[in-house]
């Protein structure tokens, strides 16, 4: 069977592609070959064809800000109906979307008393940023989904990642024998409250301020995020000490990368709210 498939058979698909994200997240053993055959009998489609369109899905839940199988590299120019189909899988699942029930997903208590620290890397630059077709996708999905609005929403992920900044601070700052410096960093966000345009107070080894705000996705190193005009503000302020971190690929290896102000010279800042009031 050549052409495009039916919602039945995408839905078949992608429900079989979460049961063996589900294992590997979970390091339980599956046979990705048996799964491939099963799929075979049931949606009339060849062993190279289920093979090509899962790592549609993979491509599909990287846009998405998702985890996905690392063992299917994600492939691109996929038929909008199969990002419809992933969609449709993760409304049925609304606990796949809730860290709370799967906190396997980030750092333990115990690897965060370990207090290992973050691999930080660079950030997004124009050198290396994906081939046309990749990035077009990637951004179309992103824009139509929200997800900036969803890893905004959600607080468990947010709480989580400023934990494991917060341990690599204290980490970085023993490691340079600063211990008193790591004994005074504040988590601002959970003691004080969401106003002060930061989450965590920390320290440069000299003893300046690192004001350090977090912005944590289980996606790639991409994926857009929501910032407030009270940060945006705080990072004028405080060029000199205010840092954004942000921390992706949460789910398994978390990694960051940091920016400094004017953040304007990383992003693209667009407005998507306005407040509107009475003359």
């Amino acid at each position: 069977m050549a052409g495009d498939w039916f919602d039945e058979q995408n839905d078949a698909i992608v429900a079989d592609y979460f049961a063996m994200l589900g294992d590997d997240i979970a390091g339980r053993p599956y046979s990705k070959a048996e799964h491939n055959r099963v799929l075979q009998a049931v949606i009339d489609r060849s062993r190279g064809s289920i093979e090509y369109k899962h790592q549609n899905i993979s491509a599909v839940l990287k846009g998405l800000g998702e985890d996905w199988i690392p063992g299917y590299k994600p492939a691109f120019n996929f038929q909008a109906s199969l990002v419809d189909a992933v969609v449709r899988w993760l409304n049925r699942h609304p606990d796949w979307l809730a860290p709370a029930t799967r906190m396997a997903m980030g750092p333990s208590p115990s690897a965060l008393r370990e207090e290992a620290m973050l691999w930080i890397g660079p950030p997004p630059t124009h050198s290396n940023v994906p081939p046309p077709d990749e990035l077009e996708q990637m951004i179309a999905i992103a824009r139509k989904y929200d997800v900036a609005e969803r890893d905004a929403r959600n607080r468990a992920l947010g709480r989580a990642g400023e934990e494991r900044v917060l341990a690599h601070e204290r980490a970085s700052l023993l490691v340079a024998g600063r211990t008193d410096l790591a004994e005074r960093i504040r988590w601002v966000s959970q003691v004080d409250g969401d106003g002060a345009g930061y989450d965590i107070l920390s320290f440069d080894t000299d003893g300046r301020d690192r004001l350090i705000e977090v912005k944590t996705t289980k996606g790639w190193e991409r994926t857009p995020f929501h910032i407030t005009r009270n940060e945006l503000a705080v990072a004028e302020e405080r060029r000199s000490d205010w840092r954004l971190v942000r921390l992706w690929n949460f789910a398994r290896e978390p990694k960051a990368f940091e920016l400094r102000p004017p953040l304007e010279a990383h992003v693209s800042l667009m407005a998507t709210s306005y407040q509107a009031s009475f003359p």
